[in-house]
């Protein structure tokens, strides 16, 4: 999981195994709040669940300004290439 196609790869089936979200709307730019009805509990467990699949600590910091699945993928990759 050290390129961003896989980083997406891998949040798609994330969102589908903790949120039945359907793989094919985790795109990009899809915004977490608006076009997957994820709430402030949701985006919890989702760094919960990235930080446990990473190995890696996620300051509230990083992801303070993470709106879109591009968001993320972004934010992963920097984590994991730093």
């Amino acid at each position: 999981m050290q390129d961003r196609p896989a980083i997406l790869a891998r949040l798609k089936m994330i969102f589908n195994e903790l949120f039945e979200i359907d793989p094919d709307s985790v795109t990009l730019q899809a915004h977490l709040y608006e076009d997957l009805d994820i709430d402030s509990i949701d985006a919890v467990d989702l760094v919960a669940h990235l930080q446990m699949v990473t190995g890696r600590r996620i300051e509230p910091e990083q992801f303070k300004a993470v709106r879109s699945v591009g968001d993320i993928v972004e934010s992963v990759y920097l984590l994991l290439n730093d």
